[in-house]
């Protein structure tokens, strides 16, 4: 993995001053400069080459929405937007992943000093990943651009559901990823969960544009919430495991337990419990950081489940596909379009 070497570009002197020191505290992480606005930040790309650059939703004069949208169509780097999540801010964010953005993360501006702590190692964790990721080779236009519906006509066909239970999981670019994946998800299609490390308010605000955007029906997951088809349950709390609960129909049931390797909601729990119940499934692992999910869907392989992963080359962040991989987990690996229409396939009686 290679070091960032990050930009930090905010209009605040002290927000420029606390974010610097956030990151100069991660190992493999160095601030090689600071700008206090896009015409700055230009130069110091110019100067410095940066491999990752913090950028300020909210700045006087060129907005970081639109520089981030200009970087993106004219010399594409991988970005971490910072903001507060408001209701407004959460919109922006979701604007910011449909331009390119790699992550959003909250700015803590009212953190105790644990909340704080915690906030400098998972920054720094996201701007690794982020130096690290496939920005480059992204397609431009992401969700809200035509293309999601466009890549839906291959589901258009009849559906005819054979009883599988799809599991999914997804960090780290998982908002646009999931975007494209579920675009041409039937809307009797088969029952789904998705494990998603995303920023709570922010996955809300992305559950219902889902809704308003697919043919299915997407929802919070729910503790006791039946698994029937044509419902797409995105589990994203942080302090609650989503597992299966076997039954006629069978049940999503929500815990609070440890995280499971670093993660929670932990998509190998979900996999395993799966696994465990013997039930015709499919499980997926795409875009994230970490390892999330190599050990459950390798459990659901064992099991006879269907299992496949993003292939790592086409993921905004490879780290969770490549692990699933490696454990001997993933029965194939598929970019986005075709990973859709196998998942789909695999639930398909037709």
């Amino acid at each position: 993995m290679d070091d960032a070497r990050v930009l930090v570009v905010d209009d605040s002197a002290a927000m420029r001053a606390l974010f610097s020191d956030i990151l100069e505290q991660v190992r493999g992480v160095q601030v090689v400069g600071t700008a206090n606005g896009a015409a700055e930040a230009r130069e110091q790309i110019a100067q410095l080459k940066p491999n990752v650059i913090t950028l300020d939703v909210e700045m006087p004069g060129m907005s970081g929405i639109e520089f981030l949208e200009e970087l993106m169509t004219t010399k594409p780097i991988p970005v971490v937007m910072l903001s507060s999540l408001t209701q407004v801010g959460t919109e922006t964010s979701l604007k910011a992943y449909d331009l390119g953005a790699v992550e959003c993360f909250p700015k803590p501006l009212k953190a105790t000093p644990e909340q704080f702590a915690k906030t400098v190692a998972k920054l720094g964790k996201i701007v690794l990943a982020a130096a690290n990721s496939n920005v480059k080779d992204r397609k431009p236009g992401g969700h809200g651009h035509g293309h999601g519906h466009a890549r839906a006509a291959h589901h258009d066909a009849a559906f005819t559901w054979n009883g599988h239970i799809v599991a999914i999981g997804a960090s780290m670019g998982g908002i646009d990823a999931l975007s494209h994946l579920l675009a041409g998800w039937p809307a009797d299609g088969p029952p789904t969960v998705i494990t998603l490390q995303a920023e709570p308010a922010l996955v809300n605000t992305f559950i219902m544009r889902l809704s308003n955007d697919l043919k299915c029906k997407v929802v919070e997951a729910k503790d006791g919430a039946a698994l029937t088809q044509g419902t797409i349950h995105i589990a994203a709390d942080p302090e609650k495991h989503a597992v299966f609960e076997p039954g006629s129909p069978p049940k999503l049931r929500l815990m609070t337990r440890d995280p499971v390797d670093g993660a929670r909601p932990s998509a190998t729990l979900l996999f395993g419990t799966i696994a465990r119940a013997g039930v015709p499934s499919v499980g997926a692992v795409i875009t994230g950081m970490g390892s999330d999910g190599a050990k459950g869907l390798k459990m659901m392989r064992d099991a006879g489940s269907r299992t496949f992963a993003q292939d790592p080359a086409t993921a905004m962040v490879g780290e969770m596909p490549t692990a699933a991989i490696a454990a001997g987990a993933v029965e194939k690996d598929l970019p986005l379009e075709e990973l859709a229409a196998a998942i789909i396939a695999s639930c398909n009686q037709g």
